[in-house]
């Protein structure tokens, strides 16, 4: 249950940034298909940082600590870049314009509103 808990607050952080970030379009104009789009997005974002982030965070460990955790951001919007990209080839109609200001801010504002989310929605691996 924590897994469909944490892809739902993902998908509306997803939604959110859409929202906020000019450069960050959702190409589609009924419900069931920005719904649709957000999970299958949510979901392979997940994936790209359950994936790749630990093997950028071991091989790049010297740049964390020499610019004091800031590299993070560009990762960040790296990891929302590529996941763009992998959603252009499953022809989603989600897409990110560039890596600045658009992945950047997207990435850092579904970081944030995940995080708030999943500190307001118990999923139940508390106990």
């Amino acid at each position: 249950m924590g897994i469909i808990i944490r892809l739902v607050s993902t998908a509306v952080s997803l939604w959110i940034a859409t929202v906020v970030v000019g450069g960050i379009e959702l190409r589609t104009d009924s419900f069931g298909g920005k719904v649709g789009t957000l999970l299958a997005v949510a979901i392979i974002f997940g994936i790209v940082n359950a994936v790749l982030r630990p093997i950028i965070k071991t091989i790049g460990c010297g740049l964390y600590v020499l610019t004091l955790g800031l590299i993070s951001l560009v990762i960040n919007g790296l990891l929302f870049l590529l996941t763009s990209w992998i959603a252009g080839q499953f022809d989603l109609p989600f897409h990110v314009d560039h890596f600045w200001p658009s992945a950047v801010l997207g990435a850092l504002i579904v970081g944030i509103v995940s995080w708030i989310l999943n500190m307001l929605v118990p999923d139940g691996d508390d106990d």
